[in-house]
């Protein structure tokens, strides 16, 4: 399938209905079986793909109803993890105080969010998201996306001192751990036809910005803290680079923002890309997915320093607002884009996913089909606009 310019796509997750967080829980406390669940989350994977195809996106995701949240759904696919809530943690932070602090000051869902925690040697029970693709495929014609939570991210969230150490020697051989276990996925979701595999790695920006002591921040993640930034940098970059090295018949990105649990834009972290740039450059994939519909993100003016020869998934329109962002403001954004980056490279989606936590979604499903309408509506007049 040949794509226009300006491809329209999602970064993941779609709100839950609330009969499916009910079978969520169900599945949890050991009163439905998983197959049970799947039966209610086919439904609502139903739903996401209509609403998706009916704004006329041309990439599309299955919402990412059967997780709990864009990282620590692992827990059902990989043996040796368990799933704890950020509540739970709190004992195992070192300065407890403070992030008791920060929790209430961030309007963090402690309850709600889980964080996956490596308490034995990884085995996996079964793929990571072949499933999803599986049921998708068979309810779909449009080219299908799916996002997969990175090897820093997997890393940096489950790497418990105390606890993961007593199964592996350091972090990093927890590290290639989860590169050889992503490396593998891909290759499985490539042979299955998925056109774009996107690996989530938001909390590089925390290692950015979460030591100005300014701006306090929970970033997912984030809850155990490196002192180097630099040396995070480096690693994430390493992993990233192995993860996806020498595979091709599929089109690879990474997704950065500055965090997606709060409507509050004061809770969450600011500042540009401009101290990521070097490593975002030496990323081996195809497409940065950045977030630019926030003015948290600053200027995309720091884009053209740098030459480019990757796509950028341009945030357009912002998860967590009630606004629906007018075509054609959308389409002024993409201009100034336009003129240091190759139109053809371009992509629009949403900042972030709409259900990033799967009990604490940031938009109702109808405001997120309006948004998507109205980026794709953009999508059409920049496409009479630049002949494609």
């Amino acid at each position: 399938m040949k794509l226009p310019l300006f491809p329209t796509t999602v970064v993941g997750s779609w709100p839950r209905p609330n009969w499916l967080l009910q079978a969520l829980k169900r599945r949890r406390a050991g009163e439905i079986s998983v197959d049970e669940f799947n039966r209610v989350a086919d439904e609502a994977v139903l739903l996401a793909i209509k609403y998706q195809e009916d704004a006329g996106i041309e990439i599309i995701t299955d919402g990412e109803q059967r997780r709990d949240n864009f990282y620590s759904f692992i827990a059902d696919k990989i043996e040796g993890i368990d799933l704890k809530t950020v509540a739970e943690i709190i004992d195992l932070v070192p300065d407890k105080s403070r992030f008791e602090n920060v929790l209430r000051a961030l309007d963090v869902p402690a309850f709600s969010i889980r964080n996956p925690v490596v308490v034995s040697r990884l085995k996996p029970r079964s793929s990571i998201a072949v499933d999803e693709v599986e049921f998708l495929r068979e309810h779909t014609d449009r080219l299908i996306k799916v996002a997969l939570p990175g090897p820093y991210l997997l890393t940096r969230s489950s790497w418990v001192p105390g606890i993961s150490d007593k199964y592996y020697s350091s972090r990093e051989d927890l590290a290639y751990e989860y590169v050889k276990l992503l490396r593998e996925e891909i290759i499985k979701l490539r042979d299955l036809g998925v056109f774009f595999v996107q690996l989530d790695e938001p909390v590089l920006m925390e290692v950015v910005y979460g030591a100005d002591r300014s701006q306090q921040t929970f970033m997912c993640a984030a809850l155990f803290t490196r002192e180097n930034p630099k040396e995070e940098l480096d690693f994430a970059l390493e992993l990233i680079n192995e993860t996806v090295k020498g595979i091709g018949g599929v089109k690879t990105g990474v997704h950065i923002c500055r965090g997606n649990w709060s409507r509050r834009e004061d809770a969450l972290l600011k500042g540009s890309y401009e101290p990521l740039m070097p490593h975002l450059i030496a990323m081996k994939v195809d497409q940065l997915v950045l977030e630019y519909a926030t003015p948290r993100a600053g200027e995309i003016e720091v884009l053209k320093e740098y030459g480019f020869d990757k796509e950028i998934g341009f945030g357009v329109v912002n998860p967590r607002t009630d606004d629906v962002e007018e075509p054609g403001r959308i389409v002024e954004k993409v201009d100034r884009l336009a003129k240091y980056i190759d139109a053809g490279k371009i992509y629009l989606n949403p900042d972030c996913g709409f259900g990033t936590f799967a009990e604490s979604p940031v938009n109702t499903a109808w405001t997120a089909f309006r948004k998507l309408k109205s980026m794709r509506l953009a999508a059409d007049m920049l496409r009479r606009e630049y002949g494609g």
